[in-house]
């Protein structure tokens, strides 16, 4: 019984929405933003603004530097 219940979670968890997303039935799409000359598609709403995202700054250290005095950097009390 235990692999059938396996069997049937898996085939589930395996169907997933290939097609567009698409707005209920009786829905709209949201409006545009105040200023905006054309309403947004699924592919603008879907992409996460840069804040949510933001790109990796990586600065590698060429050399051994010596650490700046930290004034919050206080031993335990």
């Amino acid at each position: 019984m235990r692999k059938i219940a396996v069997f049937v979670f898996l085939t589930l968890a395996a169907c997933g929405q290939k097609a567009d997303l698409e707005p209920l039935a009786g829905q709209a799409m949201p409006p545009a933003a105040y200023g905006a000359t054309e309403k947004p598609d699924t592919e603008k709403l879907l992409e996460p603004d840069p804040l949510a995202a933001p790109e990796r700054s990586v600065e590698l250290r060429k050399r051994s530097e010596e650490r700046e005095d930290d004034p919050f950097d206080l031993p335990p009390e």
